[in-house]
């Protein structure tokens, strides 16, 4: 893949409870000036990141229930439609791990789609958050998470010890097939991984900015190499 290719995958992350609005801004620097396909923000800098891509093809991306998922669906399908009337054009939720855990299938599809719903026809990405699931566990999300509508499902919210593995993202395309993307997120430390967990399914990677422009020098530096090889 050139580096073009791999910059139309990369979301890029400043979602951490203490991601200042200097690193919102840096983000969005580094997205368009790389051609990076969305930046995400929490919920209260939403607006200041759209500001900061105006102009621009590159997306603005809205968590909702970030990071727990513990929230009401009301309250989930309120915070996705504000952020839809923001300008937001993804939404990447949190689902409820206790719901899942419990098997309580009604519940758990009905607060996905709700956040579907709500979105408009933008995609939704469900966060499993891998790190706290058994396999059967995962494959069951995945199911529900297809049922409701959802566009994509993702590994992590970067918050968990883990959450992007080579196993969960192999195991997360096995189960969705065609029905739906893999989104792999909270562990994508390097260009290699990248690429590995690419083989394995995952066709967007939510990255922070410091290690998105980590993967993205590496990816131009070896595509530089690859030139001079061949002249």
């Amino acid at each position: 893949m050139t580096a073009q290719e791999i910059a139309g995958m990369i979301d890029i992350s400043a979602v951490r409870a203490d991601s200042t609005l200097e690193e919102i801004r840096h983000s969005a620097e580094l997205a368009k000036r790389c051609g990076c396909i969305c930046v995400f923000a929490l919920p209260a800098h939403t607006p200041y990141l759209i500001e900061q891509l105006a102009g621009t093809r590159v997306l603005a991306g809205g968590v909702v229930s970030f990071p727990g998922g513990g929230e009401t669906t009301a309250t989930k399908a309120a915070t996705a439609a504000e952020l839809v009337r923001m300008g937001c054009g993804e939404i990447d939720m949190v689902n409820n791990l206790a719901w899942l855990k419990a098997g309580k299938k009604e519940l758990y599809v009905r607060d996905v789609r709700a956040v579907v719903e709500a979105a408009g026809g933008r995609p939704v990405k469900v966060i499993l958050e891998c790190h706290w699931l058994t396999e059967d566990e995962i494959v069951r999300a995945c199911g529900w998470c297809v049922e409701a509508g959802a566009a994509w499902v993702k590994t992590g919210t970067g918050w968990a010890p883990t959450g992007a593995t080579l196993e969960n993202v192999a195991l997360m395309k096995r189960t969705v097939g065609a029905r739906c993307q893999v989104k792999a997120a909270g562990g994508v430390r390097d260009l290699n991984t990248l690429l590995a967990m690419h083989d394995r399914g995952a066709r967007r990677f939510g990255i922070g900015v410091r290690t998105a422009q980590t993967i993205l020098e590496a990816a131009a530096g070896g595509e530089s190499r690859a030139s001079e090889e061949r002249y």
